[in-house]
């Protein structure tokens, strides 16, 4: 093949292919002359790297090509021009869609906390197996308040966070299997009450709310929320209603486990709160009333701007395009 030739022959093709490609706006016409042009120049090209392989007439008319199979496929989404979209919609879509789910969970949390507590205070011996009452008389008058300030205060913020973050993670991928979020819930209320436990038997249980409280509103309600998606997760496996048990399980999937994302944020304020916040010498009511502004913008955020999402027609789960399809339909 004589390249030269052929590139004069057809190089008005390739000089319209390449002018209609870069138009923003096209007419109908002008979409059904550019999608001819696109089929004939693919299959010169090809026939073009048959014969010669590689070559600036071959790489010119395969650039063309790729921005007319632009205008056809379109271009990927920009992450950061879905966040507004992310935060604004789904995300608080999906926190309402379980909000009354936390709060049974963490009705339900402390309820067994408090049980815990009360066993462990009035049922004799049981204090006994956590060690030896020097080393308790040591946990409730040192090691509890110290725990706060043992480490710096950013690695402990990090420390913190990453744990929790992981445990909130947990709760939500492997809520499917049913009994692990409740799990993990549990041996959490459980450890909760036995430390009230020892430190009301020091009398110091007016220490373990005041330094639990600054940051443990925020972190212990995410923590319940993420127990909430697993257990709504696990139960659209269970009852999927009027929908096949697939596709419920993929689209409450898709859409708790955003979740996960959103308590990753709110356990970071929480860590930060922990880290810097819990140790000061600040007063009580000042150290409190941050944690308890903490959680009060979650709740906004849960219960007003996911009610505004939910009514306008967002369930946290991606749009049909980005999810695909979901059945074959006539029509």
């Amino acid at each position: 093949m004589d390249l030269d030739a052929y590139s004069a022959a057809h190089r008005d093709d390739w000089d319209d292919l390449a002018r209609l490609a870069s138009r923003r706006r096209l007419s109908g016409a002008e979409a059904d002359d550019l999608i001819d042009r696109y089929q004939s120049g693919a299959s010169q090209l090809s026939a073009m790297q048959a014969t010669s392989g590689s070559s600036v007439q071959g790489d010119r008319l395969s650039l063309g090509l790729s921005k007319a199979r632009l205008k056809f496929t379109g271009t990927g989404t920009n992450v950061l021009s879905r966040m507004p979209a992310f935060f604004g919609a789904q995300l608080p879509a999906a926190l309402y869609r379980i909000r009354w789910l936390s709060l049974a969970v963490t009705a339900a949390t402390a309820l067994v906390a408090v049980l815990y507590a009360v066993w462990a205070l009035q049922t004799p011996g049981v204090l006994q197996n956590f060690g030896t009452e020097e080393l308790r008389r040591q946990f409730a008058e040192e090691d509890f308040v110290n725990y706060y300030s043992e480490h710096g205060t950013s690695s402990f913020t990090a420390l913190v966070w990453t744990n929790n973050a992981w445990l909130a993670a947990q709760c939500v991928a492997f809520g499917i299997i049913g009994v692990y979020a409740p799990y993990l819930l549990f041996t959490n209320a459980q450890n909760l009450g036995y430390s009230a436990a020892l430190m009301g038997a020091h009398d110091r249980l007016d220490v373990f709310f005041l330094y639990i409280a600054p940051h443990g509103q925020l972190e212990l309600y995410s923590i319940f929320v993420a127990g909430a998606a697993g257990i709504m997760i696990f139960w659209a496996w269970i009852a999927p209603g009027a929908r096949t048990r697939a596709q419920a399980l993929a689209e409450d999937g898709r859409a708790l486990i955003t979740v996960a994302i959103g308590l990753t944020i709110s356990l970071f304020v929480s860590g930060v709160i922990e880290g810097f916040v819990t140790r000061q010498d600040w007063p009580w009511v000042v150290k409190i009333g941050i944690g308890t502004v903490a959680l009060a913008a979650f709740l906004v955020y849960q219960w007003v701007l996911g009610r505004h999402a939910f009514r306008a027609g967002e369930t946290g789960d991606l749009d049909e395009f980005e999810a695909g399809s979901r059945r074959i339909v006539a029509g």
